[in-house]
């Protein structure tokens, strides 16, 4: 058993991770920049490190500096969160040669799915359903028309390392393809350092359904459902809810035993989300986060399980506690992402918190590092909060979290909390009648820049 762990990373995930911690009996170790030294997680944790300067590459990102944390307080493993190192498979590999445990997937399975071309071919062989498209990366112009004009358009053009929506451009016809093909290439060189893109078939209007899997390592994997992340700004999810909306419970057993059963195939461990575009029901695989999401509250009300706490046991070597048997649907729950941002732009909006109330009640989560006087600085993603809120049904689920955000109090800086507000009352969202592609028009006419 882990007597300590390190978290690597800040924010709202570090104090997640301490907190399953505490419970489990567990000691934690903080890290942060000198730009966090009175964040949250500092203040949780049983003991913190300075680990650099307020910049993310010489903090966050500094593999060494992470690495002497461990050694100066004894850490026995280190949990990454996500964001910064966590999918970073170097990273894991120099963890474990110091004799760390990585509370995650291996070093392999990070890079098999970190590159969204073997990721693919991986799945596909797996039995796993793919979007159609080139195999493999597309070295000219000339082979990216062939393949346009073979699958049919519209086509998207995606880098094979990318993730953020970057190096990613839609060709409508053939005639859009030179800029899309070179736009991409361009933004994926300047944004990963690799101009390698492939080459999908653009789907107009499907659904963002992912699914949340969870393996021992041993050949034993479970899958706990799917979560709908179809509102989306700029390829961010700003609001999911599990179960889908739309997904039948058919579909969601025949999807959730082929993803299952692929995890279980490559002995991969912890948890792991699968994601699909869905579309006149039928499921193409994208990509795979070889992490914990930003989302999994959701999964975890409507199942009543703890993630983390998982994670962590079964870096201990220990058998999941749970089994495909007793993972049973329990009502609803939707998470809205709260960002430190001034409408209508999305501008970053760091400062000091004047005020700070978090609602509360029956079905009611917040996760947050926030606190009365906590300055957010500016150096860091502006996400500063996730309101969660779980009901017996989607619409008690909607009507709780109009109620909660109703309750929220964040003073000082701008924040997405009115963008909720006036999300809950489109009937659209209310009926759960949406793409991914519903939220950036109606932004365009709701909050017009």
């Amino acid at each position: 058993m882990f007597d300590k762990i390190l978290i690597a990373n800040r924010g709202e995930i570090a104090l997640r991770v301490i907190r399953a911690a505490r419970e489990m009996g567990i000691k934690s170790v903080a890290v942060h920049s000198t730009a966090d030294a009175d964040a949250m997680h500092v203040r949780m944790a049983d003991e913190a490190v300075c680990i650099g300067p307020p910049p993310s590459t010489d903090s966050y990102l500094s593999i060494p500096a992470i690495i002497s944390a461990c050694e100066i307080t004894g850490a026995q493993a280190i949990h990454p969160g996500y964001g910064f190192l966590s999918e970073n498979a170097n990273f894991v590999q120099i963890v474990e040669d110091h004799g760390i445990t990585f509370i995650g997937p291996t070093a392999e399975h990070i890079r098999i799915m970190g590159d969204k071309i073997t990721a693919k071919d991986t799945m596909k062989a797996l039995g796993v359903p793919c979007v159609p498209g080139s195999d493999g990366g597309v070295p000219t112009l000339a082979d990216a028309k062939r393949i346009g004009a073979e699958i049919g358009y519209p086509v998207i053009v995606k880098a094979t390392a990318g993730g953020g929506g970057r190096g990613m451009k839609v060709a409508l016809t053939e005639a859009d393809m030179e800029s899309a093909f070179m736009t991409a290439r361009s933004e994926s060189k300047a944004a990963f350092g690799n101009d390698e893109v492939y080459i999908e078939k653009y789907l107009t209007t499907p659904r963002h359904i992912e699914i949340q899997v969870f393996g021992d390592g041993k050949g034993r994997a479970v899958h706990l459902g799917e979560r709908d992340c179809s509102l989306q700004r700029r390829h961010q999810k700003v609001f999911e809810e599990a179960p889908g909306p739309v997904i039948t419970p058919e579909e969601r057993a025949r999807i959730g035993k082929v993803c299952a059963d692929a995890v279980a195939a490559i002995n991969y461990i912890g948890a792991g989300t699968i994601e699909f575009l869905y579309e006149n029901g039928e499921f193409y695989f994208i990509e795979m986060n070889t992490r914990l999401q930003v989302e999994h509250p959701v999964t975890e009300a409507i199942f009543g399980v703890d993630l983390v706490r998982e994670q962590i046991r079964v870096a201990e070597g220990l058998p999941m506690s749970f089994t495909q048997e007793d993972l049973v649907i329990n009502g609803h729950a939707i998470e809205v992402r709260i960002n430190a941002e001034k409408l209508p732009n999305f501008a970053p909006c760091p400062g000091r918190i004047t005020q700070y109330h978090a609602p509360g009640g029956l079905g009611v989560r917040i996760d947050s590092a926030l606190y009365d006087g906590y300055r957010i600085p500016p150096y860091y993603d502006s996400l500063i909060g996730k309101l969660i809120v779980h009901g017996r049904d989607r619409p008690e689920a909607l009507a709780r979290l109009a109620r909660a955000l109703g309750e929220l109090i964040v003073d000082g800086v701008d924040t997405t909390i009115p963008l909720f507000h006036a999300l809950l009352q489109e009937e659209d969202v209310q009926t759960g009648n949406y793409n991914i592609h519903w939220l950036e028009h109606w932004l365009k006419t709701h909050l017009p820049a």
